[in-house]
């Protein structure tokens, strides 16, 4: 079977182009999948993952300027898929020219729209009506046109809930590793792990970390993930005097053994997908502590089992249950294997099987 990835770009460190390198790989050695990625603006090289040797990348240059990028956007995009001539289009991509995709494309092929981000999701802060309107705009016009694709695919239960999508199916990501080893949890230190983004939410971390701090000066904070071009949170990290307790990291392919070195883990988005840095995390036997953020949190922290979960924005509250964990050493333990045990639920052979079971589903009904 032949699939094609429409995708902005897969030459990054972030969590989408980690999970298609995974499934992608997946799907080739184990069902023998033909599968092509058609990115955009030079978007396939270089990677920071490891893709498949078999698949096939394409790219399409695109015009900045609006009109012209969608004229372009039209005409390119169906040329490639002309000439791939796939059996199925998988779309993974959260920006609007993304849902016109069912309106623009001259084929009969099924599309599916596999989302990796919440519905509410926001680059920046507001600070304006006319972004307010506009944001309203698009959350209003993406709803609409995801009833257009054949298929549409979400990560978790509440994203279905969320995008109020008739026949929406979950499939939550894979886990791409397995480690026998534990975390020791009886490092100070503590761990979050992602890019330099609003949506990320790290700036809210760095306020909880000051108070944190003031109790326990012995605890550092290691902050793994792609740096924004204005520094913006190492800035921020001296403003508030942290330099000595907080750390940043750029992107390691070894981030497996970076968890196993600490004791806990933060996440403090603004808005997450899924969240693939907790079942990361918590197969490396961390507890973790998360606000509960649309949309992907909930799906998988059990609230007090294996990690907390916190009023999304309750600062007091977020502190007091790290003060928590690290005054209690028992408690990370017990959370700590619980949080291995949850994540053997993401084991790829339990996830993948989900996704050849849809493609083969698709196929059929196209035949008739």
């Amino acid at each position: 079977m032949k699939i094609l990835y429409v995708v902005p770009n897969i030459n990054n460190e972030g969590g989408v182009a980690r999970v298609l390198a995974i499934k992608t790989h997946y799907l080739i050695e184990k069902w023998d999948y033909n599968i092509d990625f058609l990115t955009q603006n030079n978007g396939s090289f270089p990677q920071f993952y490891n893709f498949n040797k078999k698949i096939g990348f394409h790219d399409i240059i695109l015009k900045r300027n609006s009109i012209q990028f969608l004229f372009d956007y039209k005409t390119k995009l169906n040329h490639q898929i002309e000439l791939l001539k796939p059996d199925v289009i998988i779309v993974c991509d959260n920006g609007i020219k993304a849902f016109l995709l069912p309106f623009i494309l001259k084929t009969k092929i099924p599309i599916v729209l596999e989302i990796h981000s919440s519905l509410s999701v926001v680059e920046k802060e507001n600070d304006s009506i006319f972004n307010l309107i506009g944001t309203h705009l698009s959350i209003l016009f993406k709803k609409f046109a995801a009833r257009s694709f054949d298929n549409f695919v979400v990560e978790t239960a509440e994203s279905i809930k969320e995008w109020n999508v008739p026949d929406g199916i979950i499939i939550p990501n894979p886990l791409w590793f397995y480690t026998d080893k534990f975390a020791k949890l009886n490092s100070k230190k503590v761990i979050a792990v992602g890019r330099h983004v609003y949506e990320k939410g790290f700036d809210r971390l760095l306020y909880i970390w000051k108070r944190i701090v003031k109790k326990h000066p012995d605890w550092h904070l290691d902050i793994y993930g792609k740096s924004s071009d204005d520094l913006f949170l190492q800035k921020l990290t001296s403003e508030l005097n942290l330099t000595n307790s907080v750390s940043f990291f750029e992107p390691t392919n070894d981030i497996v053994s970076k968890y196993q070195e600490n004791s806990i883990y933060l996440m403090t988005s603004r808005f997450e997908g899924f969240g693939m840095v907790l079942i990361e995390a918590m197969a490396s036997g961390l507890p973790c502590i998360s606000y509960d953020c649309p949309c992907g949190p909930r799906g998988i922290i059990t609230h007090k089992t294996d990690g907390l979960l916190i009023k999304n924005g309750n600062e007091s509250d977020y502190v007091d249950a790290v003060l928590h964990l690290i005054n209690n050493d028992s408690k990370r333990i017990e959370m700590g294997k619980n949080a291995k045990l949850k994540s053997l639920n993401y084991n790829i052979d339990n996830i993948m099987p989900l996704w050849d079971s849809l493609f083969k589903d698709i196929k059929a009904k196209s035949i008739f």
